[in-house]
């Protein structure tokens, strides 16, 4: 059962509501809202510390919209993340995402249950070695670092590292 109910943003104080319209407003847009206008997933949790809660989201939105990751190497990386962590808000959103970035149902179920993946294209193949690395050992070894970029580096283990917030967030809070 949900700990946080959907509040609705005519009940919202004026930072909730700024970082609401922010939300509402971005690239998210309306997937962000139920058909009453309330927050799903993690961003009604974010409303709770509206400073806090744009931070983070802003660090979503340059993961998600800003970063040298091709989409469908950030999906792969996501989906590993939700696979690890148990999320099924996120393994929800990002599969749908993902099928329509050309990951097959194959492709999906082999991420969702952390199962082989033979992936034709080599960084995709290298983002989920690093990303599967990471989750399960929380550090690469020299072999695993050396295989992407160090920028690339950088923001798989930033990706990692958000996802995993969020995960922890959904469960918390029952949503």
């Amino acid at each position: 059962m949900a700990r946080l109910p959907r509040t609705s943003p005519g009940d919202l104080d004026p930072a909730a509501l700024a970082l609401y319209e922010k939300l509402t407003a971005g690239p998210r847009g309306a997937s962000v809202t139920d058909e009453r206008g309330g927050l799903i997933g993690p961003f009604g949790a974010m409303l709770l510390s509206p400073p806090v809660g744009d931070a983070l989201q802003e660090l979503g939105a340059a993961i998600r919209y800003r970063s040298t990751l091709t989409d469908r190497c950030r999906e792969i990386a996501i989906l590993v993340v939700a696979n690890h962590c148990d999320s099924a808000f996120e393994r929800e959103v990002h599969e749908g995402i993902g099928r329509g970035l050309g990951l097959t149902e194959d492709q999906l179920a082999a991420l969702r249950e952390g199962g082989p993946l033979d992936l034709p294209d080599a960084t995709e193949s290298a983002v989920l070695r690093v990303t599967r690395a990471l989750v399960a050992r929380r550090d690469l070894d020299e072999q695993e670092y050396a295989e992407l970029a160090e920028g690339v580096v950088f923001e798989l283990t930033t990706l990692v590292g958000y996802y995993t917030t969020l995960a922890l967030q959904l469960r918390v809070f029952r949503v």
